[in-house]
């Protein structure tokens, strides 16, 4: 597990998941207005990563099921290499952890689990189904963005956006109808 320290008093964090080598145009505007980016897996080539490190946002991301060196060409097996399975960004008065969730469960992760196994967090950020929710039933919070590219969106790219400041957390949540143009 990494640790990154983002030391403002207040920042905005683009939560991500499931480009599968594609973002949606939107997506990117979204990212572009944030301090951070969180991609939560299933990446699936390195274009995607040079997309958002265009916007000029911080990158953080893990690796997904489908991170796989026979799913990305041979000559970003560097960068695949480079990326972690979990990481924990500390935030103003709280630790945001992320992970791709599929060792939670094989379709839909358990929140229980997730909950128990980063139980220190205040947020837990996972991909892999590719269905948008934010459960702050119990803590640590835990919220998946649905799909940011064309793969299984459920009829729209989307993605979170994490207010966090000392005194309150919040989120901003983006849903798009589909694009027919496809960046990175």
């Amino acid at each position: 597990m990494y640790v990154y320290e983002h030391g403002q008093s207040a920042v905005s964090i683009a939560i991500i998941s499931d480009t599968h080598g594609q973002i949606a145009p939107p997506v990117l505007d979204v990212v572009a207005g944030c301090d951070l980016v969180i991609h939560a897996g299933d990446i699936c080539g390195a274009q995607v990563l040079a997309a958002l490190q265009a916007t000029g946002s911080q990158v953080y991301a893990v690796r997904g099921n489908n991170d796989r060196a026979a799913l990305w060409c041979a000559s970003e097996h560097a960068i695949l290499d480079d990326l972690a399975d979990t990481l924990s960004v500390k935030l103003p008065s709280g630790l945001l952890v992320v992970e791709h969730g599929h060792r939670h469960g094989a379709h839909q992760p358990s929140h229980e689990s997730l909950r128990a196994t980063h139980a220190d967090a205040r947020i837990v950020v996972y991909g892999h189904t590719h269905k948008l929710l934010i459960d702050q039933s119990a803590e640590p919070w835990i919220v998946n963005p649905g799909a940011a590219g064309f793969t299984r969106n459920h009829g729209g790219a989307s993605c979170l956006v994490l207010h966090a400041a000392h005194d309150r957390w919040h989120f901003d949540t983006y849903k798009f109808p589909d694009q027919i143009q496809v960046v990175a």
